[in-house]
């Protein structure tokens, strides 16, 4: 059991893909993703194992959740800045976690 506090410790905000790529360079099939966290946080990288259900151009303009006080992660030539938050479907591939509504980027879970 964790408290309160530990959990509000964790800044999980959502923010829109502005931007994503394909990652040739990483160990696994992944996409390069650049979010739009709103005027607070600006816009940060990350790169996610999302080849099995999304393509680059499908994700632009998705909100997605994300942790965004994690420290920045070297992950191949990427700097990865906040962690996308997905979820494993039966065969073990990711699917991501995002608002069921469109909501204000940057907004704090709560």
């Amino acid at each position: 059991m964790i408290s309160w506090d530990d959990f509000a410790k964790v800044d999980i905000r959502a923010g829109r893909i502005t931007r994503a790529e394909p990652f040739p360079e990483a160990r696994k099939p992944a996409i390069r993703l650049w979010v739009d966290f709103g005027p607070e946080l600006g816009e940060k990288r990350s790169s996610a194992q999302l080849t099995a259900h999304y393509t680059p151009e499908g994700l632009v303009g998705r909100q997605v959740l994300a942790v965004v006080n994690f420290p920045p992660r070297q992950i191949g030539p990427v700097m990865s800045e906040v962690l996308v938050l997905g979820l494993p479907d039966a065969a073990g591939d990711v699917v991501l976690v995002q608002p069921d509504k469109d909501v204000p980027d940057g907004v704090r879970l709560f």
